[in-house]
């Protein structure tokens, strides 16, 4: 993937470049405040191993499909399931949850079961740990909750039940904060499958799971934003590096670079703090979209900025057939979306 950068530039857009990107970059009147995110994490190879004997000599040995038994109340499990897309977009990662279940909690329980006001299925800690498709980490995000019951109040309308705090994350992640509730599985597709404590997690896939959707409220640290220069948004034609302005609109088809924070960490990585380097380039790690009117356009490449603490570089193409007049402009990373801007297209 081709990257277009200041280095096979001649010397006086190199400076000018240098000039424009210290001014966007030093300037932090336009940081936003955060607001929500919804990513939908699509799961498959669903197992629930639950502890239904006091034997640990015999867990994870039987390399066969297993029955579990049911423990009544108050037993431990373990699920397990890879993660296969975020908001459709094919990615890789491992779901894993883990604490006491059953039928924990009911308002109107049945022996054994706990009465209270509400209804739950356990205490559970949950993970998401999701990469790109080529193996590259984006991030992790932690929750802590319940299973089962009502959703919490204020979901996603598509989040069917369970209650879950978003506790942190990392990576592209790093300090988020949100909650998490179950997603509506296609009808007939069960959402895990269930097994004995004894059974080998080695032959999870091949034994088969179930699917199912966690859907992730999402508040960010800090969300993408397109940095402003002293002279307006630094969105520059990549030819020559100017601004694009109302005097010198960009074109269907053009070749642009957008200046931008908040696009998480990059490979190679930076300690907190230090500028990015020239040699190599550092790329995002995330997957980093643009929009052109709501429609995506092609990303070349996207990287940290040399020299800069937390600026970056995406070059991207605008669509072929993008209308005549302002169009808006919104970057994400990671599915985490930018406010969007407007620039004149011509």
């Amino acid at each position: 993937m081709k990257h277009i950068t200041t280095l096979s530039r001649p010397r006086l857009w190199k400076t000018a470049l240098a000039t424009l990107c210290a001014a966007a970059f030093s300037h932090m009147g336009l940081a936003q405040v955060p607001t929500p995110t919804i990513l939908r994490i699509d799961t498959a190879n669903v197992v629930l191993y639950i502890e239904d004997t006091s034997d640990p000599s015999k867990f994870a040995t039987d390399p066969n499909v297993t029955t579990p038994g049911h423990p009544n109340n108050f037993f431990r499990n373990v699920m397990i399931g890879d993660i296969r897309a975020v908001n459709g977009q094919p990615v890789l990662g491992t779901f894993t949850s883990t604490g006491p279940g059953g039928g924990y909690v009911r308002t109107a329980p049945t022996p054994g079961q706990a009465i209270a006001d509400t209804v739950r299925n356990g205490v559970q800690v949950i993970s998401f740990e999701i990469l790109k498709s080529d193996g590259t980490p984006i991030g992790t995000i932690m929750a802590s909750g319940f299973p089962a019951g009502a959703p919490p109040p204020g979901s996603p309308s598509n989040v069917s039940g369970s209650n879950f705090v978003v506790t942190g994350g990392t990576g592209a992640f790093l300090g988020a904060r949100g909650q998490v509730g179950a997603g509506n599985n296609p009808p007939g597709v069960p959402p895990m499958r269930g097994a004995s404590i004894t059974e080998d997690p080695a032959n999870r896939r091949r034994n088969g799971g179930g699917s199912t959707q966690l859907v992730v409220q999402l508040i960010p640290m800090e969300s993408p934003e397109v940095v402003m220069s002293s002279d307006g948004l630094a969105i520059t034609h990549s030819s020559d590096f100017s601004l694009v302005t109302a005097s010198k609109p960009a074109a269907a088809g053009e070749i642009l670079s957008l200046f931008a924070r908040g696009l998480g960490p990059v490979n190679p990585g930076v300690d907190p703090g230090a500028p990015f380097p020239s040699n190599p380039l550092a790329a995002v790690n995330s997957p980093v979209e643009v929009t052109v009117n709501g429609k995506p356009a092609e990303v070349l490449s996207a990287v940290g900025y040399p020299g800069s603490v937390g600026g970056y570089q995406v070059n991207f193409r605008v669509p072929p057939d993008a209308a005549k007049g302002p169009a808006s402009i919104q970057v994400s990373a990671a599915w985490i979306s930018g406010t969007a801007v407007s620039i004149p297209v011509q």
